[in-house]
Protein backbone atom coordinates (compact mmCIF):
# COMPACT_ATOMS: atom_id res chain seq x y z
CA UNK A 1 0.00 0.00 0.00
CA UNK A 2 2.99 2.40 0.73
CA UNK A 3 3.46 2.98 -3.25
CA UNK A 4 -0.28 3.84 -4.09
CA UNK A 5 -1.04 6.73 -4.94
CA UNK A 6 -3.23 8.82 -2.91
CA UNK A 7 -5.90 11.26 -5.19
CA UNK A 8 -9.05 13.73 -2.96
CA UNK A 9 -11.32 14.59 -5.13
CA UNK A 10 -14.09 17.44 -3.42
CA UNK A 11 -17.67 17.91 -4.74
CA UNK A 12 -20.65 18.49 -3.38
CA UNK A 13 -22.72 16.01 -5.83
CA UNK A 14 -22.43 12.97 -5.42
CA UNK A 15 -23.19 11.57 -8.49
CA UNK A 16 -19.80 13.81 -9.97
CA UNK A 17 -17.82 12.09 -7.03
CA UNK A 18 -19.12 8.87 -7.74
CA UNK A 19 -18.05 9.56 -11.64
CA UNK A 20 -14.47 10.51 -10.63
CA UNK A 21 -13.86 7.77 -7.83
CA UNK A 22 -14.90 5.00 -10.58
CA UNK A 23 -12.10 6.59 -13.22
CA UNK A 24 -9.41 5.45 -10.87
CA UNK A 25 -11.15 2.64 -8.34
CA UNK A 26 -10.14 0.02 -11.24
CA UNK A 27 -6.47 1.49 -11.59
CA UNK A 28 -4.46 -0.58 -8.62
CA UNK A 29 -2.03 2.38 -8.21
CA UNK A 30 -4.47 4.85 -6.59
CA UNK A 31 -6.57 5.10 -3.80
CA UNK A 32 -9.46 7.52 -4.24
CA UNK A 33 -11.06 10.27 -0.80
CA UNK A 34 -13.76 11.74 -2.03
CA UNK A 35 -15.65 14.61 0.42
CA UNK A 36 -18.48 17.08 -0.25
CA UNK A 37 -16.99 19.77 1.06
CA UNK A 38 -13.84 22.07 0.81
CA UNK A 39 -13.47 21.77 4.96
CA UNK A 40 -13.61 18.11 5.16
CA UNK A 41 -11.49 18.04 2.10
CA UNK A 42 -8.71 19.58 4.47
CA UNK A 43 -9.07 17.09 7.11
CA UNK A 44 -8.50 14.57 4.75
CA UNK A 45 -5.33 16.21 3.86
CA UNK A 46 -4.75 16.43 7.19
CA UNK A 47 -5.33 13.08 8.51
CA UNK A 48 -3.48 11.93 5.26
CA UNK A 49 -0.49 13.94 4.83
CA UNK A 50 0.84 12.37 1.72
CA UNK A 51 -2.10 13.05 -0.58
CA UNK A 52 -0.72 13.63 -4.14
CA UNK A 53 -3.40 15.01 -6.37
CA UNK A 54 -6.45 17.12 -5.15
CA UNK A 55 -9.18 17.68 -8.12
CA UNK A 56 -11.56 19.83 -6.97
CA UNK A 57 -15.21 21.33 -8.03
CA UNK A 58 -15.13 25.44 -8.55
CA UNK A 59 -18.22 25.94 -6.65
CA UNK A 60 -19.12 24.37 -2.98
CA UNK A 61 -21.36 25.30 -0.23
CA UNK A 62 -18.89 26.16 2.47
CA UNK A 63 -15.85 27.66 0.08
CA UNK A 64 -15.11 28.23 -3.82
CA UNK A 65 -12.66 26.04 -5.12
CA UNK A 66 -10.35 28.59 -5.87
CA UNK A 67 -10.38 29.21 -2.15
CA UNK A 68 -10.26 25.56 -1.48
CA UNK A 69 -7.23 25.01 -3.39
CA UNK A 70 -5.11 27.96 -2.62
CA UNK A 71 -5.19 26.67 1.26
CA UNK A 72 -3.78 23.46 -0.39
CA UNK A 73 -1.26 25.14 -2.08
CA UNK A 74 -0.35 27.32 1.24
CA UNK A 75 -0.36 24.16 3.36
CA UNK A 76 0.68 21.13 0.74
CA UNK A 77 2.66 23.15 -1.74
CA UNK A 78 3.93 19.93 -3.06
CA UNK A 79 0.03 18.39 -4.06
CA UNK A 80 -1.02 18.34 -7.38
CA UNK A 81 -4.08 20.54 -7.92
CA UNK A 82 -6.62 20.24 -10.73
CA UNK A 83 -9.93 22.22 -10.62
CA UNK A 84 -13.08 20.99 -12.35
CA UNK A 85 -15.12 24.50 -13.46
CA UNK A 86 -17.38 25.66 -16.59
CA UNK A 87 -16.53 28.89 -15.61
CA UNK A 88 -12.22 29.29 -16.48
CA UNK A 89 -12.51 32.36 -17.46
CA UNK A 90 -13.28 34.25 -14.21
CA UNK A 91 -10.73 36.67 -12.79
CA UNK A 92 -10.36 34.46 -9.39
CA UNK A 93 -9.24 31.34 -11.68
CA UNK A 94 -7.15 33.40 -14.07
CA UNK A 95 -5.45 34.35 -10.90
CA UNK A 96 -4.98 31.44 -9.14
CA UNK A 97 -3.45 29.46 -12.34
CA UNK A 98 -0.70 33.03 -12.69
CA UNK A 99 0.37 32.24 -9.19
CA UNK A 100 0.22 28.80 -9.43
CA UNK A 101 -2.25 27.74 -7.04
CA UNK A 102 -3.94 25.86 -9.62
CA UNK A 103 -1.91 23.15 -12.23
CA UNK A 104 -4.74 22.88 -14.28
CA UNK A 105 -8.49 23.38 -14.79
CA UNK A 106 -10.51 20.78 -16.62
CA UNK A 107 -14.32 21.59 -17.52
CA UNK A 108 -16.99 19.81 -15.38
CA UNK A 109 -18.65 17.85 -18.96
CA UNK A 110 -14.76 16.49 -19.08
CA UNK A 111 -13.69 13.83 -21.30
CA UNK A 112 -12.95 10.61 -19.21
CA UNK A 113 -9.76 10.26 -21.17
CA UNK A 114 -8.68 13.55 -20.57
CA UNK A 115 -9.00 13.79 -17.12
CA UNK A 116 -7.15 10.37 -16.39
CA UNK A 117 -4.42 12.00 -18.73
CA UNK A 118 -4.12 14.97 -17.12
CA UNK A 119 -3.66 13.11 -13.83
CA UNK A 120 -1.09 11.21 -14.97
CA UNK A 121 0.51 14.54 -16.63
CA UNK A 122 0.15 15.73 -13.31
CA UNK A 123 2.29 13.12 -11.73
CA UNK A 124 4.62 13.30 -14.22
CA UNK A 125 5.40 16.99 -13.56
CA UNK A 126 5.19 15.88 -9.92
CA UNK A 127 7.87 13.79 -10.18
CA UNK A 128 10.22 15.68 -12.07
CA UNK A 129 10.04 18.73 -9.81
CA UNK A 130 10.90 15.79 -7.01
CA UNK A 131 13.84 15.26 -9.28
CA UNK A 132 14.80 18.46 -9.98
CA UNK A 133 14.79 19.46 -5.86
CA UNK A 134 16.74 15.99 -5.68
CA UNK A 135 19.16 16.92 -7.72
CA UNK A 136 19.70 20.75 -6.02
CA UNK A 137 19.79 19.42 -2.96
CA UNK A 138 22.48 17.39 -3.76
CA UNK A 139 24.31 20.36 -5.91
CA UNK A 140 23.97 22.06 -3.22
CA UNK A 141 25.75 19.29 -0.67
CA UNK A 142 28.02 19.30 -2.89
CA UNK A 143 28.59 23.54 -3.51
CA UNK A 144 28.55 22.95 0.38
CA UNK A 145 31.21 20.32 0.70
CA UNK A 146 33.36 22.06 -1.80
CA UNK A 147 33.52 25.33 0.13
CA UNK A 148 34.68 23.90 2.80
CA UNK A 149 37.28 22.39 1.00
CA UNK A 150 38.05 25.76 -0.41
CA UNK A 151 38.44 26.92 2.95
CA UNK A 152 40.59 24.57 4.08
CA UNK A 153 43.17 25.03 1.43
CA UNK A 154 42.08 28.65 1.94
CA UNK A 155 43.50 28.25 5.36
CA UNK A 156 46.49 26.28 4.67
CA UNK A 157 47.66 28.42 2.22
CA UNK A 158 47.25 31.01 5.36
CA UNK A 159 49.41 28.87 7.47
CA UNK A 160 52.21 27.77 5.15
CA UNK A 161 52.51 31.13 3.89
CA UNK A 162 52.38 32.96 7.62
CA UNK A 163 55.45 29.97 7.94
CA UNK A 164 57.26 30.39 4.83
CA UNK A 165 57.08 34.47 6.09
CA UNK A 166 58.43 33.47 9.46
CA UNK A 167 60.76 31.03 7.41
CA UNK A 168 61.83 34.30 5.13
CA UNK A 169 62.61 36.42 8.23
CA UNK A 170 64.37 33.91 10.00
CA UNK A 171 66.70 33.14 7.11
CA UNK A 172 66.92 37.43 6.14
CA UNK A 173 68.07 37.69 9.98
CA UNK A 174 70.45 34.76 9.66
CA UNK A 175 72.32 36.21 6.83
CA UNK A 176 72.09 39.23 8.58
CA UNK A 177 74.16 37.18 11.14
CA UNK A 178 76.71 35.58 8.82
CA UNK A 179 76.89 38.85 6.97
CA UNK A 180 78.28 40.70 10.50
CA UNK A 181 80.99 37.60 11.15
CA UNK A 182 84.25 38.54 11.68
CA UNK A 183 85.15 35.52 9.95
CA UNK A 184 84.73 33.71 6.03
CA UNK A 185 81.55 31.22 6.07
CA UNK A 186 80.85 29.31 2.81
CA UNK A 187 78.70 26.28 2.77
CA UNK A 188 78.79 23.76 0.22
CA UNK A 189 75.78 20.95 -0.54
CA UNK A 190 76.58 17.57 -1.62
CA UNK A 191 76.80 18.17 -5.28
CA UNK A 192 80.10 20.18 -4.27
CA UNK A 193 78.19 23.70 -5.01
CA UNK A 194 78.70 26.70 -2.98
CA UNK A 195 74.95 27.55 -1.72
CA UNK A 196 75.91 29.94 1.08
CA UNK A 197 78.28 32.83 2.19
CA UNK A 198 78.22 35.61 3.79
CA UNK A 199 79.95 39.01 2.85
CA UNK A 200 83.43 38.35 4.07
CA UNK A 201 83.36 35.62 1.42
CA UNK A 202 81.85 37.80 -1.24
CA UNK A 203 84.25 40.34 -0.77
CA UNK A 204 87.34 37.83 -0.55
CA UNK A 205 85.92 35.41 -3.71
CA UNK A 206 84.11 37.45 -5.69
CA UNK A 207 84.43 35.45 -8.77
CA UNK A 208 83.73 37.58 -11.72
CA UNK A 209 82.16 40.11 -9.63
CA UNK A 210 78.93 38.71 -8.60
CA UNK A 211 80.57 36.34 -5.66
CA UNK A 212 80.83 32.48 -5.37
CA UNK A 213 76.73 31.53 -4.92
CA UNK A 214 75.71 28.97 -7.65
CA UNK A 215 79.16 27.87 -8.44
CA UNK A 216 82.00 25.07 -7.94
CA UNK A 217 84.23 25.19 -5.16
CA UNK A 218 86.98 23.61 -7.37
CA UNK A 219 85.84 26.77 -9.50
CA UNK A 220 86.50 29.28 -6.93
CA UNK A 221 88.61 27.92 -4.39
CA UNK A 222 92.00 27.36 -4.18
CA UNK A 223 93.85 23.89 -4.52
CA UNK A 224 94.88 24.25 -0.92
CA UNK A 225 91.38 24.96 0.68
CA UNK A 226 89.99 22.00 -1.87
CA UNK A 227 92.13 19.90 -0.12
CA UNK A 228 91.43 20.37 3.37
CA UNK A 229 87.78 20.06 2.13
CA UNK A 230 88.99 16.83 0.45
CA UNK A 231 90.56 15.63 4.19
CA UNK A 232 86.79 15.77 5.70
CA UNK A 233 86.55 11.96 4.06
CA UNK A 234 89.46 10.74 6.55
CA UNK A 235 89.61 13.44 9.34
CA UNK A 236 87.25 14.15 11.57
CA UNK A 237 87.45 17.69 12.31
CA UNK A 238 90.52 18.78 9.51
CA UNK A 239 91.96 22.35 9.84
CA UNK A 240 95.35 24.36 8.37
CA UNK A 241 96.61 27.79 8.14
CA UNK A 242 96.12 29.06 4.57
CA UNK A 243 97.18 32.13 2.68
CA UNK A 244 94.13 33.55 0.75
CA UNK A 245 94.27 37.31 -1.11
CA UNK A 246 97.92 37.62 0.89
CA UNK A 247 95.66 36.85 3.81
CA UNK A 248 96.45 34.30 6.38
CA UNK A 249 93.57 32.31 7.51
CA UNK A 250 93.05 29.63 10.04
CA UNK A 251 90.96 27.25 8.15
CA UNK A 252 88.60 24.48 9.65
CA UNK A 253 86.13 21.92 7.39
CA UNK A 254 82.78 21.04 9.63
CA UNK A 255 80.24 18.47 7.99
CA UNK A 256 76.84 18.95 8.55
CA UNK A 257 74.68 16.10 10.01
CA UNK A 258 70.96 17.48 10.02
CA UNK A 259 68.99 14.86 8.11
CA UNK A 260 67.31 17.30 5.86
CA UNK A 261 70.24 19.34 5.82
CA UNK A 262 73.97 17.94 4.30
CA UNK A 263 76.87 19.57 3.21
CA UNK A 264 79.78 21.20 4.64
CA UNK A 265 81.09 24.31 5.70
CA UNK A 266 84.29 26.26 5.66
CA UNK A 267 85.33 28.76 7.70
CA UNK A 268 88.35 30.64 7.84
CA UNK A 269 89.17 32.66 10.33
CA UNK A 270 92.04 35.52 10.42
CA UNK A 271 95.06 35.18 11.88
CA UNK A 272 96.46 38.63 13.08
CA UNK A 273 100.28 38.59 13.54
CA UNK A 274 101.82 39.25 17.16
Amino acid sequence: MSGMIKILCVDNKRSILKSLSGLFVDKEKYIVFVTESGTKGLEILENEGDVRIVISDDRMPDMTGVDFLRQVCDKWSETMRILLSNYADTAAVVEAIHLGQIYKVIPKSWDDEELISAVSLALDYQALQWENRKLNDQLQKKNSELQEVNKNLEDQVIKRTEALDIRNRILQVSQGVLDVLPVVVIGIDPEEMIVQCNEYARDLFPHGGIGPLGSGRTDVLSSELNELIDRLKTERLPCASIEVNHQRFRGEVRRLHDNQIQGVVLVLIPEFSS
